[in-house]
């Protein structure tokens, strides 16, 4: 690395560079992250070499992401001896396990900020910057702690509106499967108060924000151990209500915590989409005892068969895990089996990777690496099949389509999702950003649709717009 050139002179106390690794979850912790930042004076800088302060926000899920952080560690190295007065800190997942590690890998680094403490990065930088100080703020809320100290203050909307907005509703996690690092890093689970959820995404659709995906742990569990008590389902029911949201998504839900009344609302609710993730793991019932999950796959396929019974066109994805200590071939079967019978629209599909400090990493029988990736590479290529199959199937369809962006292939072409959360490209030429629009699905693919407009007309409480080329 060279010393960064001199960078244009802008009000404020620097410039500031956010690296994310990891679920949703991170990516909206790393945009509060950047809201408070923004909010205590400093500006994005225009490249890592010129920041100020460097964040990196972390992931311990598998060992990769782990890796790229050491690595991403190492090259900063040089950027702190051009510069003494830059700020590194690490956050996230991975700081609230491995902090100690973290300081005696890289001594450098002058601030390991855990997920319970993310909102006190402003305070902590300075204190880092005026103190000459190296911090290591870890400490997680307890359930008994209420208000701020149960779940973080938020910062709501930014200098830039955006069309589709993560919301955290929940924090932490009660589950404990026998694989999961979460209930770890992340701590007990703790809800948000209804109204403060309302509040943030009234002000977020009156800043231009149309679509909003609610993350949580276990989003589907939300609502325990709130001193007004509230359901996810009613959570939904209100978020529905406010005006100019017109699309509502959520991840990820649990399999023992998907009731009724939550298929009930995405079955009514007009702008509850029609798209659920619901991991499943694998599917073999000794497996998913072994791993804690605490549900049946009978159960599991009874959500499931209601689920599509309520809302026919629903996207049903899910998160397949192969290799988990002592799985047998015939259990690598069964979930084969399960996977074929099912038919998911797609799903994230992943080896075993043992996280120190969970009960399965200390499980004999650890599955050798060969044969974790020789089950992965025949899983891919059966869902791979299974979604090309659907997605033919579906030609013809008519989608409503939220446009994103212009797709990044083709700049004559629009894209954006359906409400079943698959991508459809289409070709039109006026500006379309922003808008709700009517695609029929003419050709299919492994990654969607492409797709042709069509004239509006109102759906679902929907005007849709006609769009002419």
């Amino acid at each position: 690395m060279t010393a960064p050139e001199t960078a244009p002179a802008q009000t404020g106390r620097g410039g500031y560079s956010v690296l994310t690794w990891g679920c949703q979850m991170n990516e909206d912790d790393s945009a509060q992250m950047a809201l408070m930042l923004e909010g205590d004076g400093y500006f994005p800088a225009a490249s890592v070499e010129e920041a100020s302060v460097i964040l990196l926000n972390t992931c311990s899920v598998r060992a990769k992401p782990e890796r790229k952080v050491y690595s991403k560690l190492g090259e900063l190295r040089e950027l702190k001896a051009l510069n003494p007065n830059l700020v590194i800190g690490v956050c996230g997942c991975m700081a609230q396990k491995e902090a100690p590690e973290i300081r005696r890998r890289a001594p450098y680094v002058d601030l390991v900020v855990g997920t319970g403490q993310i909102d006190r990065i402003p305070a902590l930088v300075e204190r880092v910057r005026s103190e000459r100080v190296k911090i290591i703020a870890t400490e997680l809320p307890s359930r008994k702690d209420r208000g701020d100290k149960a779940t973080p203050l938020r910062v709501i909307g930014g200098l830039a509106p955006k069309l589709k907005t993560f919301v955290s509703i929940s924090y932490g996690c009660d589950k404990f499967c026998a694989f999961c690092i979460v209930p770890i890093t992340r701590g007990k689970e703790r809800s948000r108060p209804a109204d403060e959820i309302v509040l943030e995404v009234e002000r977020l659709a009156s800043l231009g924000t149309r679509e909003v995906t609610l993350l949580g742990q276990t989003v589907n569990s939300y609502g325990k151990f709130l001193d007004d008590p509230c359901t996810f389902a009613h959570l939904l029911e209100r978020l529905n209500a406010i005006e100019g949201i017109e699309r509502i998504r959520y991840t990820s839900p649990y399999p023992k915590d998907f009731h009724q009344d939550v298929i009930d609302a995405i079955a009514h609710l007009p702008k509850v989409c029609e798209q659920v993730h619901m991991p499943v793991q694998v599917g073999d019932d000794n497996l998913l005892k072994r791993m804690g999950r605490g549900y049946t796959l009978d159960q599991y396929k009874d959500i499931v068969g209601r689920l599509r019974s309520a809302v026919p066109d629903v996207g049903l994805t899910t998160d397949i895990m192969l290799g988990f200590p002592g799985e047998t071939h015939e259990e690598f079967e069964n979930t084969m089996r399960f996977m074929a019978e099912t038919r998911y629209d797609s799903a994230f599909m992943f080896a075993y990777s043992p996280r120190e400090g969970t009960k399965a990493a200390v499980l004999e029988d650890q599955i050798p690496e060969e044969v974790k990736l020789d089950r992965l590479h025949q899983l891919i290529a059966l869902q791979n099949e299974i979604t090309l199959s659907r997605n033919a199937s579906q030609v013809g369809s008519i989608y409503e389509v939220l446009v994103e962006r212009r797709s990044p292939k083709d700049a004559s072409k629009w894209t954006g999702l359906n409400r079943q959360g698959k991508t459809i490209n289409f070709p039109a030429r006026r500006d379309l950003l922003g808008q709700l629009v009517r695609v029929k699905a003419v050709k299919s693919h492994l990654w969607g649709f492409t797709g042709e407009m069509l004239p509006a007309r109102s759906e679902r409480g929907l005007e849709l717009m006609m769009v002419e080329d």
